[in-house]
């Protein structure tokens, strides 16, 4: 019984560097890959989720507040964000 392989679901080139970045698919997992470096895995997301609840604790207590998320990812940050932010908050991606 052999490890199921990657499937490609969709690739673009990186600016100025002509890398490829790629988006792959196995089972239930994904994976970004900037050439043959793994950026970002849907199994293992803890370092995305622990930057949303450290920036929260810094705006733990305001009244309606803010929060821009930027770059490349799966939205696991996103996601820890709306979980521990009120429901009166902004957020800008």
């Amino acid at each position: 019984m052999g490890v199921t392989p990657w499937s490609l679901l969709d690739s673009t080139k990186v600016p100025g560097t002509g890398e490829p970045l790629r988006l792959l698919q196995r089972g239930e997992d994904f994976s970004l890959r900037l050439g043959n470096i793994e950026l970002m895995n849907s199994r293992a997301y803890n370092s995305e989720v622990q930057l949303a609840t450290l920036s929260l604790a810094k705006i733990a207590g305001r009244k309606k507040p803010r929060l821009l998320i930027a770059g490349l990812g799966m939205g696991f940050t996103l996601r820890a964000a709306l979980d521990g932010l009120p429901k009166d908050a902004r957020i800008d991606v």
